[in-house]
């Protein structure tokens, strides 16, 4: 389970921010109502194996009380017309689906699918997907800017169809908004944009969910950063962050990829090294074995 972290430090630039501490006690420091969008992506209750910390509760009510309290700060910091994305694992995310029902606005129940990664599931069904939920305080006064997340309609930009339904026959549309079934590629080890991290969402899917329920100039929050990856989105599209993370290590790659100060505490920060020395014909890492652990999902 988390270890809980109770001296805050902050660092700032450019309309960007990240604090080292603990999601909950950061989360009360945030004025409310001053928020447009959170995406949310906790600890599922696995026991994947992070930083600092294990991420395992004695119980799945144990854990589901635990994000209780952060959802009701989530919902408090969010702003009239904001919007709340949660992510968790699916055996966890009914018992945040009920809570929520009650406090807020489910608009969407999103899937993020994926493709497989090298070990397959021998004896059920392999996971493929992770849920998302969309939820706002408004359920018809929220920001939803749909002409900027727009994607191909295969219906009408491939098959080239006509919809005879109309007073006037008219081609199908080209693109549209997408549903509720997004796939992106899982961030694997020597692409871009990969740091060192077991649960490292990627880009793409920060930018649908950004550009979609924000507009530039607006604040949006990660209380469980990561790899910052939300607050490197949010300054690409021109919105301002606050990031949160317990992880010092965590921290460090926030700082670096949102250029707020190239040292911490003395060390220099530098990018992650994802090149590959060769030894006897065989490649190797050179990532510590313990980053190789995190990297493929080891416990």
């Amino acid at each position: 389970m988390t270890t809980a972290v109770t001296d805050q430090r902050k660092f700032a630039k450019g309309g960007h921010t990240i604090i080292l501490g603990d999601a909950i006690e950061a989360l009360r420091s945030i004025k409310n109502e001053s928020i447009q969008l959170i995406f949310a992506d906790p600890p599922y209750n696995i026991g994947k194996k992070f930083a600092n910390f294990r991420d395992k509760w004695p119980s799945d009510a144990d854990y589901a009380s635990w994000c209780e309290q952060w959802l009701d700060l989530c919902i408090e910091k969010l702003s009239s017309n904001g919007s709340l994305y949660v992510m968790t694992s699916t055996q966890c995310m009914p018992y945040l689906d009920l809570y929520l029902r009650d406090r807020i606005h489910v608009i969407s129940r999103l899937v993020w699918h994926y493709d497989s990664s090298g070990v397959q599931a021998k004896g059920k069904y392999g996971s493929m997907y992770e849920p998302i939920l969309f939820c706002t305080k408004d359920p018809k006064g929220y920001v939803f800017n749909g002409d900027d997340i727009k994607v191909e309609a295969k219906t009408g930009s491939k098959r080239k169809l006509i919809d005879y339904r109309k007073a006037v026959p008219t081609p199908y549309n080209t693109s549209k908004v997408p549903g509720n079934a997004w796939y992106f590629p899982r961030v694997r080890y020597r692409m871009p944009e990969y740091e060192n991290h077991p649960t490292q969402k990627p880009e793409a899917l920060l930018e649908r969910i950004i550009l979609a329920s924000s507009n530039p100039g607006d604040t949006v929050l990660d209380p469980f950063s990561g790899t910052f990856t939300t607050s490197a989105v949010a300054k690409r599209c021109k919105r301002k962050s606050i990031g949160i993370d317990q992880a010092a290590d965590y921290v460090k790659i926030g700082l670096r990829r949102l250029s707020i100060q190239e040292h911490f505490d003395g060390e220099k920060l530098e990018p992650l090294d994802k090149t590959y020395e060769r030894k006897n014909g065989v490649a190797k890492s050179k990532l510590k074995d313990t980053d190789q652990k995190n990297l493929f999902g080891e416990e």
